[in-house]
């Protein structure tokens, strides 16, 4: 019996090799209104191209807070294999929670087929480097529904396939209000947490967010750019004296007024 152990070189196996043409280009998108990065993984052998590919999807994956798990990118990125590794593209957005796989291949004419346990288009070759048993596919999609996310298969532009995965990010925490604790004697009463401190003195672009916030339930840097024009980081700036004079509150990568933002603005 011959058994197969993904990602293992052995000697002797028919070569495949003259199929990887193409480099893999995997895009991260750290914010959709912003240039991702792209990292190129250059053609090689084909079990090192696939390792590398993977490895690597993986690690931008869950550096930027993902839940997809290595075996699960695996199954994915191996089928490359059926498209013989022509223009391969990968895109991770969503804070990693969402891959999606490209290539310009020749395409999966039955696409729901191929999420059905035991079929394959697999030839001998390619079965010295994928299991080849119709398992990748209907594995991922287990997964992604038993996790509550998706798996799609779609036609490319012109030719290829798009697999995309993707799981719901986790819900953002709201951030701890802080606990103060006033020993007597004391000489003046604190403001409390719905009263806005008279010694808070906003900028002028503080008081456009405070103005954008009078009708919009949360903000971020992008929201104020598209709004009133600048730079990131200038608002992203004035968002962080925002929270420092306890006005907003960052969950995720938002602001949302506290009770002081909304009882300074009640007296406007």
């Amino acid at each position: 019996m011959k058994d197969f152990i993904p990602f293992v070189g052995d000697d002797g196996i028919p070569s495949l090799e003259s199929e990887v043409r193409y480099p893999a280009r995997i895009a991260v998108y750290d914010d959709p209104s912003v240039a991702p990065q792209v990292l190129v993984i250059e053609p090689t052998d084909i079990r090192s191209y696939l390792s590398e590919i993977t490895n690597n999807v993986t690690r931008l994956s869950h550096e930027r807070g993902g839940r997809l798990p290595f075996t699960i990118i695996r199954e994915i990125v191996e089928n490359y294999i059926h498209a013989s590794f022509i223009e391969p593209s990968i895109s991770i957005f969503d804070d990693g929670n969402t891959i999606r796989f490209c290539d310009q291949g020749p395409g999966i004419p039955e696409k729901q087929r191929a999420l059905e346990i035991g079929t394959t288009s697999a030839s001998e070759d390619m079965k010295h480097y994928i299991r080849g048993v119709g398992s990748g596919l209907p594995i991922a999609l287990q997964y992604m529904r038993d996790k509550g996310g998706t798996l799609t298969i779609e036609d490319n532009i012109s030719t290829g396939t798009i697999v995309t995965i993707s799981v719901a990010q986790p819900a953002a925490q709201p951030a701890a209000q802080p606990t103060v604790i006033a020993s007597a004697p004391v000489a003046a009463p604190s403001p409390t947490p719905t009263q806005p401190s008279p010694s808070i003195s906003l900028s002028a672009r503080g008081e456009q967010i405070l103005d954008y916030l009078s009708s919009h339930e949360s903000v971020g840097g992008i929201d104020l750019v598209r709004e009133y024009g600048g730079s990131q980081p200038t608002w992203s700036r004035e968002l962080k004296a925002l929270d420092e004079s306890g006005l907003t509150r960052k969950v995720g990568q938002r602001r949302l007024l506290t009770d002081a933002g909304h009882a300074l603005l009640s007296t406007r």
